[in-house]
């Protein structure tokens, strides 16, 4: 039976004999949606909500937005984001936590990842872009389902050309033109229209330190190559000790090699984002006077 049992429809199961309704209703399963019952189970699944609702919409309905997003491992929705689904055949509606949407979906803008019903990368993109709240976002979520789906992020015109008439498409030839797939996540894209915003170069993304001598390679978030400045994005996941051990291995090679190596978190962004570009903007001045013998 379709997600059984991991997220699926108590009426499906309970008719199937796979369940009873006493059992439902006891510790071994949650409620999330009407008739909509989850596993509880010790190991986390970090698509567990997405899992119920698309079990709630079944065939009549596709994850959307920024939920196909999550499924197709563009991770660009911000925490605590509702549940989206596309459902014009569903007789479901909007509550906390789930935002149905009415939109057309063509069948060659549907594709299944992970067991799971999903708007295309190249659609949620598009969705994502004319929905942002603001152009820095449409950026952050076209990058993000560019590199997760491989396309070159001009192609969501394609899908405007197959909706004409649909809402926020003006937005499209910004989010293009401004857009980069090889930034690393949504904070690099953040920290890269950060600093263009304020006049600064376009830095070079992923750009490769090599040593020649040890045979290694050292990939940077953002850099300015020809002034041996880079820029580093500091996640959650580099507070691992491992990680923290290597940054520490890798940031003490490249200042070896002669470079100036800035790191930030994601409140440098998005709470000082002043203070982060004034940071940026002397250092490359002090690297220009350094290269021009003045400083």
């Amino acid at each position: 039976m379709r997600g059984w049992p991991v997220a699926f429809r108590g009426s499906e199961a309970v008719a199937a004999g796979l369940v009873r309704w006493s059992t439902l209703r006891g510790p071994r399963f949650r409620r999330i949606y009407p008739d909509v019952y989850v596993l509880v189970r010790d190991e986390p699944d970090d698509l567990l909500l997405e899992r119920a609702a698309s079990a709630l919409v079944g065939e009549q309905g596709v994850l959307c937005g920024l939920s196909a997003a999550t499924v197709l491992g563009a991770d660009c929705a911000p925490r605590g984001s509702p549940r989206e689904v596309s459902a014009l055949g569903a007789r479901i509606r909007s509550r906390p936590g789930l935002v149905v949407r009415r939109e057309a979906i063509l069948p060659e803008e549907i594709t299944v990842v992970r067991g799971l019903r999903v708007t295309t990368a190249l659609r949620t993109a598009y969705d994502l872009i004319r929905r942002a709240p603001d152009p820095v976002e449409a950026v952050v979520a076209l990058d993000a389902l560019a590199r997760a789906g491989l396309f070159a992020p001009a192609r969501v015109r394609e899908v405007a050309s197959r909706h004409p008439g649909a809402r926020g498409t003006s937005a499209l030839d910004d989010a293009v033109r401004r857009a980069d797939p090889r930034s690393g996540s949504p904070m690099e894209t953040r920290m890269r229209l950060l600093l263009i915003g304020a006049g600064l170069p376009v830095p070079e993304l992923q750009y490769p330190v090599q040593d020649p001598v040890a045979g290694t390679v050292v990939w940077l978030d953002l850099a300015y190559p020809d002034l041996r400045i880079g820029i580093e994005y500091e996640g959650p996941d580099h507070l691992r000790p491992e990680r923290v051990r290597r940054d520490i291995r890798r940031g003490t090679d490249l200042v070896d090699h002669g470079w100036r190596i800035y790191r930030f978190v994601g409140h440098d962004v998005l709470g000082t984002p002043d203070r982060t570009v004034a940071m940026i903007r002397r250092g490359i001045e002090q690297q220009q006077r350094v290269s021009t013998g003045t400083g």
